[in-house]
């Protein structure tokens, strides 16, 4: 850990404190109100930007015919509003996922709906889509100067039936195309009535048909096009993964995130805190998260890209979703338990992997690790069992 590191942690020992002191709610738009703040101060975002981003290993990564300057990214949920874009990729993300955005503002649910979990590095949320709005959302954006790779998440307004659902998605997909690297259609949060049902696939597919559509019809007129992502739930077994692989491959869609968060209470059971009905995020959520992935792989393989969320704070949590067939990751809960330090934990110690193995790119690199995975787990299930009848231990979505 070099100076500039070893500094960061400590400003962020002495802040947190005294931001884990508020409600947790309070305490994350105090700290939006404080970043908007600052990087409109002349200068701050450009030394921010010399102290980190411009630190970090060079790591980039092809994925939707974008260009990432590095593999992590931020996680939509923390800045809705788009009030704080610039700041985090000065920070170091190599992108930044903002939203979810409703067409018109709703309050959410009622307070409070966001709880923390120390000891377990997790977030309880049942925040329900609060939304300031596209047209403040999109002057919010407007006034900040563009860093780098933005995605925008788009949900639906929480009084929109779900038979009409795709009205929205498309009146927010008209609005931010102009102004996005990439859109994601999120239909996975636990905390909208009805909104998971949207996973089904006959109702997945009438959707997606519809979006598709629109993009063409986007990307016809303004002559640029747009990635479209789909945001999917952990919680699902595997049948309906495989169903929604399918969805996505006959759709042609550009992009799956997995996942968002979930509804289990793994590793928490005893917890005060895990009767909060609401979606958990953190470090509880990383295996359950990694399954999905590798569910999803031995599907997609490649041909629609996969970022991996849920439970990452380190750059093994990172390689293992990546292993496991991510092309890109997010993360969220770790930023606020171990502040900004850990974009650069988390890049640095992927490039040094990718260093280790004599790789020419982190591609290369993951090609090799999994090319080693599948031999390593044909062997596995190859080698008989002591009672001679050959059966192994399997794979990780089995």
């Amino acid at each position: 850990m070099g100076p500039v590191d070893h500094h960061r942690k400590t400003v962020y020992a002495l802040v947190r404190p005294l931001l884990f002191a508020l409600d947790p709610e309070r305490s994350h738009h105090l700290t939006l109100r404080l970043l908007s703040t600052a990087w409109r101060l002349p200068g701050i975002g450009r030394l921010v930007n010399r102290t980190c981003a411009a630190h970090l290993p060079v790591l980039p990564v092809s994925v939707m015919g974008l260009r990432f300057p590095n593999p992590v990214g931020l996680a939509a949920g923390l800045d809705k509003a788009a009030c704080c874009a610039a700041a985090f990729h000065d920070l170091g993300f190599g992108f930044v996922e903002l939203g979810t955005v409703t067409p018109l503002p709703q309050p959410g649910n009622p307070r409070p709906r966001l709880f923390r979990l120390p000891r377990q590095e997790a977030i309880i949320n049942r925040m329900g889509f609060n939304s300031d709005g596209l047209d403040a959302f999109l002057a919010n954006l407007a006034r900040q100067p563009r860093r780098g790779l933005i995605g925008i998440n788009l949900g639906k307004n929480k009084d929109t039936p779900a038979e009409r659902a795709a009205e929205d998605y498309l009146l927010g997909l008209h609005a931010v195309y102009a102004h996005a690297n990439y859109v994601t259609i999120n239909i996975s949060s636990p905390n909208t009535p009805g909104l998971r049902d949207l996973q089904e696939a006959t109702a997945l597919g009438a959707l997606l048909t519809a979006i598709k559509a629109e993009q063409k019809q986007l990307a016809e007129r303004l002559r640029r096009y747009v990635p479209i992502a789909v945001k999917i739930a952990p919680d699902l077994d595997d049948l309906s993964i495989d169903a929604i692989a399918a969805q996505l491959i006959e759709h042609r869609v550009d992009a799956v995130i997995a996942t968002n968060t979930t509804i289990a209470r793994v590793g928490i059971e005893q917890e005060p805190l895990a009767r909060e009905t609401g979606g958990l995020s953190g470090r509880p959520l990383r295996e359950q998260s990694t399954r999905v992935i590798a569910r999803l792989y031995t599907h997609l393989h490649g041909r629609i890209p996969i970022i991996g969320v849920g439970g990452i704070s380190s750059a093994d949590d990172a390689w293992e979703k990546l292993v496991a067939g991510a092309d890109l990751v997010q993360i969220y809960s770790a930023l606020i338990f171990r502040g900004p330090s850990v974009v650069r934990e988390i890049v640095t110690g992927l490039a040094e992997r990718v260093q280790a193995m004599g790789a020419a790119s982190l591609g290369d690199a993951l090609v090799r690790a999994r090319f080693a995975l599948r031999t390593s787990t044909k062997m596995t299930s190859a080698t008989p069992s002591p009672s001679g009848g050959g059966r192994g231990c399997g794979s990780s979505t089995e």
